[in-house]
C-alpha cells in the first residue's frame, strides 16, 4: 500500500525538478559557448544532450509515477538502485567514448559546475517531513542535514574557485568528497529504512515514502545528477590542476 503524499511534497519537488533541469541545460550550453570546435559541432553537441537529460527525466518520471520502484515486502529486491546505477553508468560511459561529450563538459566553468548544487539545500524537505512524522529519522536527519549542508557550502567554494584563492583547491576536494559521502549515507540509509532486503532500521514506520512518486525522482534522478557533477568537479581539478599540484585555470 502506497503512502498518502502530502500536497506540500508535490509541489515543492516539481518546482525544485524544474530549477534542477534548468541548471543542468544551462551547463551544457555554457560549455557549448566555450568548447573549441565549429558551431555546428559546439551546438549540436549541447543540443543532443539537453535532449538526453529532458528524455532521462521523463523516464524517471515515467517510472516513478507508475510505482515501479515502490517495494511490496521484505524479501522485494531494492529496484531503485537500477534507477541510480544506470544514469551513472551511461554518463560515465558517454563522456569516456565520446571526445566531444569530454570536451564540452571539460569546458564548463568550474565554479559553475560547484554552484549548480545549491539546488541540494532542498533536501531540507526531508526534515519537514520527518518533522512531519513522514520520514523515519534514521533517514531524514542524515540527508537533510547533509543536503542543506553541501548545498549551502556550494556557493563558498564556487566563490573561492572564481576569486582562485589559495584555499580554493582544498576546499573544493573536501566539499566533493563530503557531498559524495552525504550522497551514498543517504542512499543506504534509504535501503536500510525502506521495506526489502536490507531493511534493518525504521522496522516500525518504514520509509515508503523514498520510494513512492514524487519523492523517488530524488534517488532516480537528482542523487545520480549530483554524484556526475561531482565526478566532474573531480575529474575538472585533476586536469587543471596537472603536475603541479595547484589551478592553473579556473
Amino acid at each position: 500500500m502506497t503512502p498518502q503524499v502530502p500536497e506540500y511534497l508535490v509541489t515543492f519537488e516539481t518546482a525544485l525538478r524544474s530549477l534542477v533541469v534548468a541548471f543542468g541545460l544551462g551547463l551544457f550550453w555554457m560549455g557549448a559557448a566555450r568548447m573549441e570546435g565549429s558551431a555546428q559541432s559546439r551546438y549540436g553537441t549541447a543540443g543532443a544532450l539537453s535532449a538526453v537529460l529532458i528524455a532521462w527525466l521523463a523516464i524517471a518520471q515515467y517510472l516513478g509515477s507508475a510505482n515501479a520502484y515502490f517495494a511490496t515486502g521484505e524479501d522485494a529486491v531494492p529496484t531503485v538502485l537500477f534507477g541510480l546505477l544506470i544514469p551513472l553508468t551511461v554518463a560515465a560511459l558517454g563522456v569516456r567514448l565520446s571526445q566531444r561529450i569530454s570536451s564540452l563538459v571539460s569546458a564548463i566553468p568550474l565554479p559553475w559546475v560547484v554552484a549548480s548544487q545549491v539546488y541540494r539545500v532542498g533536501g531540507g524537505i526531508f526534515l519537514v517531513l520527518w518533522a512531519d512524522g513522514r520520514l523515519p529519522w534514521q533517514f531524514a536527519l542524515p540527508a537533510g542535514i547533509g543536503d542543506v549542508t553541501t548545498g549551502c557550502l556550494a556557493v563558498v567554494v564556487a566563490a573561492l574557485l572564481a576569486q582562485k584563492s589559495p584555499r580554493a583547491l582544498k576546499a573544493a576536494y573536501s566539499w566533493c568528497l563530503f557531498g559524495i559521502a552525504d550522497l551514498v549515507v543517504a542512499v543506504m540509509m534509504g535501503g536500510m529504512t525502506s521495506p526489502g532486503r536490507v531493511h534493518v532500521l525504521a522496522l516500525d514506520a518504514p520509509n515508503l515514502l523514498i520510494s513512492s512518486y514524487p519523492l523517488v525522482m530524488v534517488p532516480t534522478f537528482a542523487v545520480p545528477l549530483a554524484l556526475m557533477l561531482h565526478g566532474l568537479v573531480l575529474w575538472q581539478l585533476r586536469w587543471k590542476t596537472g603536475s603541479t599540484g595547484r589551478l592553473a585555470t579556473v
